[in-house]
C-alpha cells in the first residue's frame, strides 16, 4: 500500500511541477513559446482556467498522498535501538600472546572474593 502511494506521490510532484512551469506568467508565456500560439489549443481563454483547475487537483492530490504516507510510516515507527543487542565484555579476557589463559589457571571470582575476605 505504501509502495503504491509512494509512486502516486512522486508522479504527482513531477506533474505538478511541470503545470506550474508551464502556466503563464506576468508578460512571459512559456506556452505560447512552445507552440506558437496558445490560443490554437485551449481555446480564446488562452488556457488559463485548465491550468488554473489542474494546478489545483494536483495540489490537492498532493496534500492527500503526503498526509497518508505520513499515517502509513506512523504505523512502522520503530527505534533502530529496539532490537539492538547490548555490548557486553568477554568472559575470558586476552592476554598479550592471544592465547586466553585455561580454565584452570585463572581462579574464579567467586574465589577471589572468598579468598580476599579471609
Amino acid at each position: 500500500m505504501q509502495t503504491l502511494v509512494t509512486v502516486i506521490h512522486v508522479f504527482t510532484c513531477v506533474l505538478l511541477v511541470l503545470v506550474v512551469l508551464v502556466q503563464s506568467g506576468k508578460g512571459a508565456e512559456i506556452s505560447s513559446s512552445l507552440s506558437g500560439s496558445s490560443q490554437t489549443v485551449f481555446g480564446s481563454s488562452g488556457g488559463g482556467n485548465f491550468f488554473t483547475k489542474f494546478t489545483s487537483v494536483a495540489a490537492a492530490v498532493f496534500m492527500a498522498t503526503s498526509l497518508t504516507l505520513t499515517l502509513l510510516s506512523g504505523e512502522s515507527k520503530k527505534s533502530l535501538f529496539d532490537g539492538a543487542v547490548p555490548a557486553t565484555e568477554s568472559a575470558t579476557p586476552a592476554t598479550a600472546g592471544g592465547v586466553a589463559p585455561s580454565p584452570s589457571a585463572a581462579p574464579s571470582a567467586a574465589a577471589a572474593a572468598a579468598a580476599s575476605k579471609k
